[in-house]
């Protein structure tokens, strides 16, 4: 069983600074994408940032010079460093692992999420 473990979200100002982490476990053969989403009450989820095995990376044009991803293949984990935050960063993050093959079924590949971690930033 795959599971998706985030860590780092927390209260700060605005203007300041947070990195999120998200390690993926479970008898993980290769992940293709990995990243993060957030989703305010009463909306939907939308994509915040994800990243390929192959280093490429996509961000939402709201987070574009601010936020940046990362990620450790090796150790099956992603990033987000988070800075100059805003108040309508305010959210819940969620780690989306996509394209993830296990040892035990090479032949098939599957989506997994975390369960969140908050973000709040007051001005």
């Amino acid at each position: 069983q795959v599971q998706l473990v985030e860590s780092g979200g927390g209260s700060v100002q605005a203007g300041g600074s947070l990195r999120l982490s998200c390690a993926a476990s479970g008898n993980i053969f290769s992940i293709n994408v990995m990243g993060w989403y957030r989703q305010a009450p009463g909306k939907q989820r939308e994509l915040v940032a994800h990243i390929t095995s192959g280093g490429s990376t996509n961000y939402a044009d709201s987070v574009k010079g601010r936020f940046t991803i990362s990620r450790d293949n090796a150790k099956n984990t992603v990033y987000l460093q988070m800075n100059s935050l805003k108040p309508e960063d305010t959210n819940v993050y969620y780690c989306a692992a996509e394209g993830v093959v296990t040892i035990t079924q090479l032949w098939k590949s599957e989506a997994y999420w975390g369960k969140g971690t908050l973000v709040t930033v007051s001005s």
